[in-house]
């Protein structure tokens, strides 16, 4: 039997819910696979990645926006949209990349400075 993934609600500093569902890789496998080869990210989840600096689109699906933060939760680079087949470039000072289904950063209103944390559901 695996053991239950941790399942995580991703709010900002005010506590406006950017995501309800959001797991976490932060083992060498779950960090590798990450969501290739699958169909879709359903709105409201994500994947946080850490630690993670840069991502690659390979072997994805569908697109994604990709927050990549510090040790304090502020987004230092927002990815808006990233296609399949791409990568992104390497953000100096990120401790981890969160994806989320394309167009929730802009909908959530993050931005680079935006303080996102983290919370147990």
């Amino acid at each position: 039997m695996q053991p239950m993934k941790s399942v995580y609600r991703l709010e900002t500093e005010a506590g406006e819910e950017v995501a309800a569902h959001v797991e976490v890789a932060d083992r060498i496998l779950s960090r590798f696979l990450g969501l290739m080869f699958r169909d879709s990210l359903a709105a409201g989840h994500g994947l946080a990645i850490r630690p993670c600096n840069s991502v690659h689109m390979f072997f994805m699906r569908f697109p994604l926006d990709v927050l990549f933060v510090d040790g304090n939760g502020t987004v230092l680079r927002v990815v808006d949209s990233i296609k399949p087949w791409r990568a992104s470039t390497l953000v100096r000072g990120a401790k981890a990349a969160i994806e989320l289904p394309a167009g929730t950063a802009a909908r959530a209103g993050v931005a680079p400075g935006t303080v996102v944390r983290m919370v147990e559901a």
